[in-house]
């Protein structure tokens, strides 16, 4: 079995950019000792996403380079472990910080530098500069070549955030998260890997961390079997609110068949009647209220 095993670092934040750095490669290495072939921080982890109850001036004051010491120290320890890892970051920014991802491989080259698409400009990340592209790489494992892409929190919300990462083949989004997973965004995440046949793993902070509630979960996009009358579970993975490193296992070769005969993702699309969706002159049909997503 083709099995691809990721590790959702549920951990949380210890205050400070050095504790963070300390523990976050701590972390990196108790996942690889675990077997992991990917280790993912959850959202914004140089600061442990600690931009409520602060001042603007506070907060984005501690936006780092994407280059600097703390992301390459990340970059260097692939290398070592021999493990791609994804770190979250606050990242410093011409024109205002952005809350960003860099993935890297297993020898510390940087496959995807990603930054939140879909900001929550209906609070506080109104003031981070929203990135402009979906990202899809091939990040080489040790068991294989994988189509990998990024998603970040409120990005689940909009269906087209999956859909153009699987037109542009990805296979797996590693999604870092910082909110309470409750019922109907874990639908969300279970929505966007069955629809799109392809798996979703997702990170969160623990519930000891304010507003977040674990429930780390890997979803791998396989709802259907030639040997079952119905569907499956396609959960994988479900954490409880405890800190922790939670490992899964994505069985590669069974999401590829069932990617090759079923009839969701781009099977019949008819892209041709969906122009509407790029009308930017359409009105939003609800009012925008202010909500921590």
């Amino acid at each position: 079995m083709n099995t691809l095993k990721i590790a959702l670092l549920q951990i949380a934040p210890c205050g400070t950019l050095e504790g963070n750095l300390e523990k976050g490669i701590a972390s990196c290495r108790k996942a690889k000792e675990m077997g992991a072939d990917i280790a993912l921080f959850p959202e914004m982890w140089n600061n442990g996403y600690h931009i409520y109850d602060r001042s603007i001036e506070q907060w984005t004051a501690e936006a780092i380079p994407a280059d600097g010491t703390f992301v390459n120290a990340f970059g260097a320890l692939a290398k070592e472990l021999d493990m791609a890892i994804g770190i979250t970051f606050l990242e410093q920014y011409e024109g205002g910080p952005r809350n960003s991802m860099v993935l890297f491989d297993r020898f510390g080259e940087r496959k995807i530098a990603y930054a939140k698409v879909h900001t929550c400009d209906f609070d506080v990340e109104r003031n981070l500069t929203p990135g402009e592209e979906f990202y899809v790489t091939t990040l080489d494992t040790r068991c294989g070549e994988v189509k990998v892409g990024a998603m970040i929190c409120y990005d689940r919300e909009f269906p087209e955030s999956a859909r153009i990462l699987m037109l542009q083949s990805a296979e797996l989004i590693l999604v870092p998260n910082a909110c309470p997973m409750e019922i109907n965004r874990l639908s969300q995440l279970r929505s966007r890997a069955y629809e799109n046949m392809l798996a979703i793993a997702t990170c969160n902070y623990p519930d000891s961390v304010p507003d977040c509630n674990g429930g780390s979960s890997v979803f791998d996009g396989v709802a259907y079997l030639p040997e079952l009358d119905g569907s499956r579970d396609m959960c994988v993975l479900q954490a409880d609110g405890a800190e922790g490193i939670y490992l899964a296992e994505l069985d590669l070769e069974l999401l590829r068949r069932y990617r090759e005969s079923e009839v969701h993702g781009n099977a019949f699309r008819r892209p041709q009647k969906y122009g509407r969706l790029l009308d930017t002159k359409v009105e939003p049909p609800f009012v925008r209220h202010d909500r921590r997503m």
